[in-house]
């Protein structure tokens, strides 16, 4: 068991969402004592169809533990949708408080669920942190194979390989259109695979949609999609204008290195140090544990990326109220130089007292002009300590 950063506040009936894999259940199994929670896990396949069927039910099964047991747990909600307005009543008697997990709130709210008029949290639960995994952390470990907790069951590399492949084509592959979130399977398929192969890059719709034989609106409904069951994150070119924002291409980062390798065809091969794989894994995993990390502190923040054309670019602007922003460069080198900060010094003139951070792997804290260059660990704790 992981010590998880998320902090679940147990005043209020809550959501947690988070991809399959996540820790979901398991964090719940140790936040509530046995004889204060109730469960009922929609991933059995009877206890689900009599629900959907009958959600009438769902009172019959906990009328006995009224003023007895506080909490119910429904794991993978989103299966029976319907049952939320029968939540609702319940919340709002003052019956039962509620902890409702699935893998986002997509399919709940396209079948008109009201995810509770605010009488629930919500929280988002992500593949493992690099402080939460502690001691047990290894950096070209977690690019190879990820950090979503299963993966640390298993000690031989082929048996993490065959996990991954698993949920790749397990999950990804069957269980999203057995959501209905998807119809068509095959271009979503194929889709998938070609996101992996552009992870960390700017989204051409077109060019995906003719690869995959379909068109540009179905491709962006389908990263809408990775987007909204938490498989991914959006990165919008920076702007200062929301609109003109919206009209710039995405870029878009999966939420597991793992799972990028699987889909992508390459978590059967040896990953090569100082090749070009290596640092798009690289660029994934910071994204993704910063995002990660800010999440968890409950604070509001915005990450966008700016491009002037190929040679001059700020991979991450992390906003964060009225904050100076703070402009990010990643690079995998284990040396870094002026070179690696053209783009910072360049286009980073034209943020007014931002501070400005080149990422690596190089051991030494270093600084040119007022980029600061350190290792990526204390990187990430300085920016996440500028609160």
């Amino acid at each position: 068991m992981f010590y998880r950063s998320i902090n679940i506040s147990k005043s209020q009936s809550f959501f947690l969402f988070g991809p399959r894999g996540s820790g979901k259940s398991t964090l719940l199994d140790h936040l509530f004592k046995q004889e204060e929670k109730v469960v009922l896990d929609l991933l059995n396949f009877e206890l689900a169809n009599e629900l959907i069927s009958y959600p009438n039910q769902l009172l019959n099964r906990l009328a006995p533990y009224s003023g007895k047991k506080p909490w119910v747990i429904i794991d993978e909600v989103q299966r029976a949708p319907q049952l939320l307005d029968l939540v609702h009543k319940l919340i709002k008697e003052k019956q039962f408080k509620f902890a409702l997990t699935g893998s986002s709130a997509r399919k709940l709210k396209r079948g008109a669920a009201n995810l509770l008029a605010g009488r629930a949290f919500v929280y988002n639960l992500f593949p493992l942190t690099v402080t939460e995994l502690q001691s047990r952390f290894s950096l070209d470990e977690a690019l190879m194979f990820g950090t979503l907790p299963e993966v640390f069951s298993f000690e031989k590399n082929s048996d993490k390989t065959k996990f991954l492949k698993a949920y790749a084509e397990t999950y990804l592959k069957e269980e999203i259109i057995t959501e209905q979130i998807v119809r068509n399977l095959p271009p979503f398929r194929r889709f998938l695979d070609i996101a992996a192969q552009m992870n960390t890059s700017v989204i051409n719709y077109s060019n995906i949609a003719k690869d995959i034989h379909s068109d540009p609106k179905t491709v962006r409904g389908y990263y809408e999609i990775l987007e909204d069951t938490l498989l991914g994150i959006k990165l919008p070119a920076y702007h200062t204008s929301i609109r003109k924002q919206q009209k710039k291409a995405s870029k878009f980062y999966l939420f597991d290195t793992g799972i990028v390798r699987a889909l992508a065809g390459q978590v059967d091969y040896d990953l090569v140090p100082r090749s070009f794989e290596y640092g798009q894994l690289f660029e994934s995993f910071v994204v993704s544990e910063l995002h990660r990390r800010l999440s968890y502190k409950d604070k509001q923040f915005k990450l966008s990326y700016l491009r002037v054309n190929d040679d001059l670019e700020i991979d991450l602007i992390l906003e964060r109220g009225k904050h100076p922003p703070t402009l990010i460069e990643i690079k995998s080198a284990n040396k870094v130089d002026e070179r690696h900060v053209k783009g910072l010094l360049t286009l980073g003139s034209d943020f007014k007292s931002s501070k400005k951070y080149l990422i690596s792997k190089d051991a030494d804290k270093k600084c040119f002009m007022d980029v600061l260059a350190y290792p990526w660990i204390e990187a990430l704790d300085s920016i996440l300590n500028e609160d």
